[in-house]
C-alpha cells in the first residue's frame, strides 16, 4: 500500500501541469475551463493506470509522469475535436469524397458567404418597391440561362428534388423505371424507397442489363404518371446491355402524354477534361437532357457541378411551377447561404471560368506531370526532415485517383502520390502513422496499400503541401518520442 501511495504522490499537481508549454497551447486552442476539466479526467485515468500496475513495471516519475498525463489530456481533448467539423487534408485520391464533404467551394463563393452570412439580406424582399420578393430568383435565372430550360428550382439535395417531383406528379400513381436503373446511393438510400415516400407506385420494366422502348410502351397504363430515367452514376453494367436513349423515351412520352423525369445525379454543365481521361466524357450534361425534351431534370449542386450541397431541378415552366407550389417545398427549401454560394458557383460557368475557378473541376483537370513534380518536391523536403530519425522511407509512386461522389466509378485518373514506408525494425507501422495523422491537429486522410502510406496529391491543394509535410514530420516524431518516453 505504501508503494502504491508513493507512486500516486508522483502525479504532478494540476497547477504544475497547466504551466507546461504544451498545455498552454492547449488552453489557447480549447479554453482554460475545458482544458482543466479534461485534465482532471486525464489525471484520474493515470491514477487508475498506476493502481492497476501493482508490480510497478510501468510506474513513471517526474517529467515522465508529466508527459504521460499530458498525453492522456491531449487524447481526451482531440478525441472530442474529431467530432467537430474541421479542415482535413484529403490525400485519398478521391476528389469528390462524400465522407470528407464532397466539393470545395470557390474563393468567390467563400467571399460571398462571408458577406451575406454576416448581414441581413434581400432574401425575400423587392428592394425597388419594398414588397415581398421571390426567394432565389437570380439563381434560378442563372440555371435557366446555363441549361436552356424554361424554369428552375432549388431544394436541399438531389434526393429531395426527386421526392418533390414524385410527390407533385405521381402520388398514388405509377412511375415506370428500367430495372437496371433502380440505384442505391450512399448509406443504403434506395430509389424504390424514395418513390414510396413520394407516394408513387414503382413499375419495373426490362431486365437488369437490357431494356427497350417497347418495355416502357407496354407498361404505360391509365394510371401512369411519369416515365423516369435514372443515370447509374455509381456503377456500370457492361457486356450484353441495352438502355433506351432519352430522346426515344421523350418521344414515347409525347405520344402517350406522359411526362419524362430524368434524374442525372451528379450534374455536369461543362465538358470534363478528357485529356486526363477520355472516359470523363461519359458523364451526361444537363443541357443535353433539356435539349432532348425531358420535362423535369434533377441533379446535384455539389459533386461534379462543384458548388454547395443542394438539389437542382430544371424543366418545363408549368411543371416547375407546380412543384414550387407544393407544400413540401417549405420543408426542403434552402437558406440564403446555399443561394449565395450556388450563385457564385454558377457565375463561374457564365464567365467561362468554371474549370479554373471551381476547385473540383480544377482538381480533375490537373495533369499527371504537374502532380508528379509536386510529389517529388514534397518527398525531397520531407526526407530532409525525417532522415536523421531513420524510421521512414520517403518516395513517390504513380497511382490512379478517382472522381468520387458516385460519379464515373470505372474511370481512373493518372496521378502521383507521396509514398511513405517504415524502415526495418521501426516500432510503429504505417497503420499507426495513418491513424496518428487522422488524429493530428491538422488531420490528414490518406490510404494504405501494400504496406505503404500513399498521399495522392490530386485532391491536395498546393497551398496544403507545406501543411502535409509538417504533419507527417510532426506525427512521426511524436510516435518515436512516445516510444522513447514509454
Amino acid at each position: 500500500m505504501t508503494e502504491t501511495q508513493d507512486r500516486l504522490r508522483n502525479i504532478p499537481a494540476v497547477n504544475e501541469i497547466l504551466e507546461a508549454q504544451e498545455v498552454r497551447g492547449l488552453i489557447e486552442q480549447f479554453g482554460r475551463q475545458e482544458t482543466i476539466r479534461a485534465l482532471r479526467v486525464a489525471i484520474g485515468h493515470y491514477r487508475q493506470e498506476l493502481l492497476r500496475d501493482k508490480g510497478g513495471a510501468n510506474a513513471v516519475h517526474g517529467e515522465d509522469a508529466l508527459y504521460r498525463v499530458i498525453a492522456l489530456l491531449k487524447r481526451d481533448l482531440f478525441s472530442r475535436l474529431l467530432y467537430t467539423l474541421q479542415p482535413v487534408i484529403n490525400a485519398t485520391g478521391v476528389v469528390v469524397h462524400t465522407n470528407l464533404g464532397r466539393s470545395l467551394l470557390s474563393s468567390e463563393a467563400i467571399a460571398a458567404l462571408a458577406s451575406i452570412g454576416s448581414s441581413y439580406t434581400n432574401l425575400e424582399i423587392d428592394l425597388a418597391d419594398g414588397t415581398r420578393g421571390k426567394r432565389g430568383r437570380r439563381v434560378e435565372e442563372l440555371l435557366i440561362d446555363l441549361t436552356g430550360a424554361e424554369d428552375a428550382l432549388i431544394v436541399n439535395n438531389n434526393a429531395a428534388a426527386v421526392l418533390l417531383a414524385l410527390d407533385t406528379f405521381a402520388s398514388g400513381k405509377e412511375v415506370i423505371v428500367s430495372r437496371g436503373q433502380l440505384v442505391e446511393i450512399g448509406g443504403s438510400f434506395r430509389l424504390p424507397r424514395i418513390m414510396a415516400k413520394g407516394g408513387a407506385q414503382l413499375i419495373e420494366v426490362g431486365t437488369t442489363n437490357r431494356t427497350f422502348i417497347e418495355d416502357y410502351e407496354e407498361a404505360i397504363a391509365e394510371n401512369t404518371a411519369l416515365l423516369m430515367r435514372v443515370h447509374p452514376s455509381n456503377y456500370r453494367i457492361a457486356g450484353f446491355t441495352h438502355e433506351v436513349p432519352l430522346d426515344q423515351l421523350v418521344a414515347l412520352g409525347r405520344q402517350r402524354d406522359v411526362p419524362v423525369l430524368d434524374d442525372l445525379g451528379s450534374g455536369v454543365l461543362v465538358s470534363l477534361p478528357q485529356e486526363v481521361n477520355d472516359d470523363l466524357a461519359y458523364e451526361p450534361m444537363v443541357q443535353d437532357s433539356v435539349r432532348q425534351g425531358a420535362d423535369i431534370v434533377t441533379f446535384s449542386g455539389d459533386k461534379l457541378l462543384g458548388g454547395p450541397q443542394c438539389g437542382l431541378i430544371v424543366g418545363k415552366a408549368e411543371m416547375i411551377e407546380r412543384m414550387r407550389r407544393n407544400n413540401l417545398m417549405r420543408a426542403i427549401r434552402v437558406s440564403k447561404l446555399i443561394y449565395t454560394s450556388l450563385q457564385a458557383t454558377l457565375e463561374a460557368y457564365v464567365r467561362g471560368a468554371a474549370v479554373e475557378d471551381l476547385p473540383t473541376l480544377r482538381m480533375l483537370s490537373q495533369s499527371q506531370d504537374a502532380l508528379g513534380q509536386r510529389a517529388q518536391a514534397i518527398a525531397n523536403d520531407l526526407t530532409g526532415l525525417v532522415a536523421a530519425r531513420g524510421q521512414l522511407n520517403i518516395g513517390v509512386k504513380a497511382v490512379e485517383s478517382r472522381v468520387g461522389g458516385g460519379a464515373l466509378p470505372t474511370v481512373g485518373l493518372p496521378s502521383w502520390a507521396l509514398q511513405v514506408t517504415t524502415t526495418p525494425g521501426c516500432f510503429f507501422s504505417v497503420d499507426d502513422l495513418s491513424t496518428a495523422l487522422r488524429c493530428h491537429e491538422q488531420p490528414v486522410v490518406a490510404r494504405v496499400a501494400d504496406d505503404a502510406l500513399l498521399f495522392d496529391l490530386r485532391a491536395v491543394r498546393p497551398e496544403e503541401d507545406r501543411l502535409l509535410i509538417d504533419a507527417i514530420a510532426a506525427v512521426s516524431a511524436s510516435l518515436e518520442d512516445s516510444k522513447t518516453k514509454g
